[in-house]
């Protein structure tokens, strides 16, 4: 696992090309920090950095950027392709020699073998990387399927930039920090700010399952990425030609494509281990690991004191059954805390999903022993391990029996009502009583639900109770709403089963853009390589040709997994209510974090920057201290804004503003 960047400028010297990659490649040390590299061609203009975090041939036969033996290609390349051994047999056949073990060299000869599409679609793994082709003179771009690994590219000035990190961006002259007020709109909305967008107006993540390519000398004209893979694809042709076997032909089937997918994640020239929280992913995941393991496979987890927030004596008791070599650690409300200051130069961007805190935990205990470690990501998305989606198709069973029009003008009689109620009333606490307190009690169940009444489906309304605000618009004055999957139909593959239209929104929303978005620069910040076999391609192609009822039941989600977690681990040590992997952030703005909180939402540092509406992010915060509405999650979403601003314009690359 590496950090990668390069850019496009023409006219400049040779030592200008690289002292500039040198010092993007350096933003991104915890990368990488085993090594580092630079190439260039003057001629062209182009200059690739790397960072390289030593996972497959530790020896110098494995360091980037790295050339073609044929002369022709040149790669700045992060991630693991697991089937690299097969692909370079492959190749061996037909005539290539290779001078060390790694994958790099792999993708390199099979790009010379079979060109660039016909290699992405055929190599298995996560990965992003930089392609010079010195003969047509472009640059190509390309990430992953699932999107794992990182991605960032556009232009600034006549400079054209691509990295794995913001950070590393910031490090070019030409760069220009200009936040985006529709992308912070969007990131209000929703806690992450979805792709293609990046914080910064005219940076772009690169699409999962896509590749772009632009030539040395074009202008400013960089095109549409194109895709060798598509999850929309691939979900409805699933729902067209369903899996025909039983559930018992489907458990199996799952267990050898996954079995044969942690297999391949656990080659490596260096220690490796897995995350266990105790869950049924993860402890799949496990289960399989020691299941073809010649050794105890080394397994860790994080705990927390306050109840409903610890899946960590599940983890031991999972652990102790399994044989793994397990370390476990309690950490303190107060040492989960002390990440919050580190969080904004993690995660570059705003991001707030709240458990960033004990990811980076996890993955901190995780790289004091091993240095890739395994993950059960992907299957709550896959295998409907979400509650949210059957609440989702109780709730529409409800609101549908009344017409649309009717309940929308409901909607609208409640939010006049909420909105004067409230003013009228103040700020009356939950533990007030009497009717002013009563009646504001209801007017907060009232807001909280009216605003789905409008939903036309039950995909609609699943997706109304995604996002924490009807519009960013609200809090953030004359921003545009961004399309995305889940606020624009059009993007959205033809299914119907609502379920499956569900599972795919979260895939390409809430999984690719936060989940992976977490635990790349969680895991990555300490230098460790996270792995997932639940997302291999096959995995996921087979787990969207699933019948619905192999996946979700009475029982709740993820029943094929269910079924093959039993054949390893009892049910009586599994079956229990999904915990999540949390914090307290509600309790702990209003407690410990309070006098951090009320120095960020201070009216006179909201405007500051001039993006945020400074009252309505005050009555949010009074509606939150009082207790009469749960704002948590939007509550931290504007600190983590506002704390991410605050940590650029300290580091002396304070963004500048856009205002539309």
């Amino acid at each position: 696992m590496c950090g990668i960047n390069g850019f496009i400028q023409n006219g400049q010297t040779d030592d200008y090309l690289r002292s500039v990659a040198t010092a993007m490649a350096s933003a991104m040390e915890h990368r990488g920090p085993d090594g580092w590299g630079v190439w260039t061609d003057p001629g062209n203009g182009v200059a690739f950095g790397h960072r390289r975090l030593a996972i497959q041939d530790l020896s110098p036969a494995g360091h980037q950027p790295m050339e073609s033996s044929c002369g022709r290609f040149v790669i700045t390349y992060n991630g693991e392709v697991y089937n690299f051994l097969q692909l370079r047999a492959d190749l061996a056949k037909r005539g290539h020699s290779f001078r060390g073990h790694s994958d790099t060299e792999v993708i390199l000869a099979a790009v010379s073998e079979w060109g660039l599409e016909s290699t992405l679609e055929q190599i298995d793994g996560m990965f992003a990387f930089g392609l010079w082709d010195r003969e047509q003179r472009t640059l190509t771009l390309a990430r992953d399927r699932a999107g794992k690994k990182p991605l960032y590219y556009g232009w600034a000035g006549d400079s054209f930039l691509f990295a794995s990190e913001l950070k590393a961006l910031h490090r070019h002259p030409h760069f220009r920090a200009e936040i985006d007020r529709d992308a912070v709109a969007a990131f209000m909305r929703y806690s992450w700010i979805p792709s293609p967008w990046s914080i910064y107006r005219g940076i772009h993540k690169l699409p999962p399952g896509s590749y772009l390519t632009l030539r040395a000398h074009d202008k400013q004209e960089t095109g549409s990425p194109r895709e060798y893979w598509s999850a929309k694809t691939i979900a409805e042709q699933g729902e067209r030609q369903p899996f025909g076997g039983t559930l018992e032909e489907a458990t199996d089937e799952l267990e050898r494509l996954l079995k044969e997918a942690t297999q391949q994640r656990m080659i490596a020239d260096v220690s490796l281990g897995a995350m266990l929280s105790g869950g049924f992913d993860s402890t799949t995941i496990v289960a399989l690991m020691q299941s073809v393991a010649d050794h105890p496979v080394k397994t860790f987890s994080i705990g927390f004191h306050e109840a409903g927030y610890n899946e960590a004596a599940h983890a031991k008791v999972i652990a102790e059954h399994l044989g793994t070599e397990h370390t476990e650690l309690y950490v303190s409300s107060a040492e989960a805390m002390e990440v919050i200051p580190r969080l904004p130069e993690l995660y570059d961007e705003p991001f707030a999903d709240a458990s960033q805190i004990p990811t980076y935990l996890v993955s901190r205990l995780a790289r004091g022993d091993v240095t890739v470690a395994l993950t059960g990501d992907g299957g709550d998305e896959l295998l409907a391990g979400y509650s949210r989606y059957a609440s989702s198709m109780k709730n529409w069973k409800k609101i549908k029996r009344l017409p649309w029009l009717l309940r929308c003008g409901g909607a609208g009689l409640a939010n006049l009502l909420v909105d004067g109620g409230l003013a009228a009333l103040g700020t009356l606490s939950t533990r007030d009583s009497g009717l002013p307190a009563r009646i504001g009690h209801s007017l907060t169940k009232l807001a909280r639900k009216s605003p789905r009444w409008c939903a036309k489906d039950a995909v609609d309304l699943f997706c109304q109770a995604s996002m924490h605000l009807r519009a960013g618009s609200h809090l953030v004055p004359g921003a545009i709403e961004l399309p995305t999957v889940l606020s624009d139909r059009h993007r959205r593959p033809q299914l119907r089963e609502p379920l499956q239209a569900m599972m795919y929104l979260d895939f390409m929303g809430f999984m690719g853009d936060d989940i992976l978005v977490k635990v790349d620069r969680a895991s990555m910040g300490v230098s460790l390589e996270v792995r997932s076999p639940l997302l291999d391609h096959r995995v996921v192609e087979f787990a969207w040709s699933l019948p619905i009822a192999y996946r979700a039941g009475p029982g709740g989600g993820k029943k094929v997994l269910r079924e093959l977690l039993a054949r390893h681990v009892p049910r009586k040590l599994t079956d229990r209510p999904k915990a999540g992997f949390n914090v307290p952030v509600g309790e702990w703005i209003r407690g410990p974090l309070r006098d951090w909180a009320e120095e960020l939402l201070d009216p006179v540092a909201i405007r500051d920057h001039g993006l945020l509406d400074d009252k309505a992010v005050q009555r949010l915060w009074q509606q939150h201290l009082s207790g009469w509405r749960n704002h948590k999650n939007l509550i931290w979403s504007i600190l983590m804004f506002q704390s991410w601003y605050q940590h650029w314009e300290r580091s002396g690359q304070q963004p500048s503003l856009v205002r539309n």
